[in-house]
């Protein structure tokens, strides 16, 4: 399979109608559409140091969540971070392909994979775009277990919670920067919701908004959607090796 049949594939599975307007994914980087793939290395960002790894180690494409060009690039000079990373990759012929907010949206993506993790039923889409997820507990839990299950579930090493006075059971939950959504999250009923990142003045108010908090890191939130890019990839070639880059240490599948 070549990169461009690759990207192909996935574009079909993980289609660009579920963007966002002001998104910038897909493509992100092709110096050889006609190379075989081999190796793919699949991470959150496309960072320098997986940028390097991907060279050192002759992976053939880098697989991401976060888009590596999300804004327009004033020029392609060693001087700007991401113009350096382009020029790197470029020379080695690694390509890169970054699905974010249509992964977030996605059937089985971000969201879907976190309400997963945290056992959630009849779970249906939330918000404006519908890119969110909120379900049911099984069981009512205290804010104080349900953040432990979190912390559990997700492998954080901390999270905060702000209580809204309510025990834990219809839960909505955004994985990545879900500030903007609290007032959604209401809106959806939901008593409790979880994100990556909330700004403080969400926290500060959540007793008066009736609504429980919980802020678990936008990493941990958004890492678990790795595994399902992984498994596209063998869906797409059961050839291909995939090597999933978790934090600074990797797991090869």
């Amino acid at each position: 399979m070549t990169v461009s049949e690759l990207y192909a594939f996935l574009n079909e599975k993980i289609p660009s109608s579920l963007s966002c307007e002001w998104d910038n994914d897909g493509l992100m980087c092709c110096p050889e559409p006609d190379r075989e793939v081999r190796r793919v290395l699949v991470c959150l960002d496309a960072t320098a140091e997986m940028a390097e790894k991907a060279i050192n180690e002759k992976f053939d494409v880098i697989l991401t969540h976060h888009p590596l060009v999300f804004h327009k690039l004033p020029a392609l000079e060693p001087s700007i971070p991401v113009a350096q990373k382009l020029i790197d990759l470029c020379r080695a012929g690694v390509a890169v392909m970054s699905f974010h907010t249509r992964l977030d949206a996605l059937a089985g993506g971000v969201n879907d994979t976190l309400a997963a993790l945290l056992g959630l039923e009849e779970v249906a889409p939330f918000g404006e775009e519908g890119i969110g997820r909120i379900g049911t507990l099984p069981g009512a839990l205290t804010l104080e277990a349900f953040a432990a299950l979190v912390k559990e579930k997700l492998g954080c090493p901390a999270v905060i919670s702000a209580s809204g006075k309510k025990p834990v059971r219809r839960v909505a939950v955004l994985g990545g920067s879900g500030s903007d959504d609290v007032p959604l999250s209401v809106a959806a009923g939901a008593d409790t919701y979880l994100s990556g990142e909330i700004a403080f003045h969400h926290l500060s108010d959540a007793p008066e908004t009736g609504i429980n908090l919980v802020v678990a890191g936008h990493y941990y939130t958004e890492a678990p959607v790795c595994r399902v890019l992984s498994e596209l990839v063998k869906a797409a070639d059961a050839g291909i090796q995939t090597e999933i880059a978790v934090s600074n240490t990797t797991v090869t599948y």
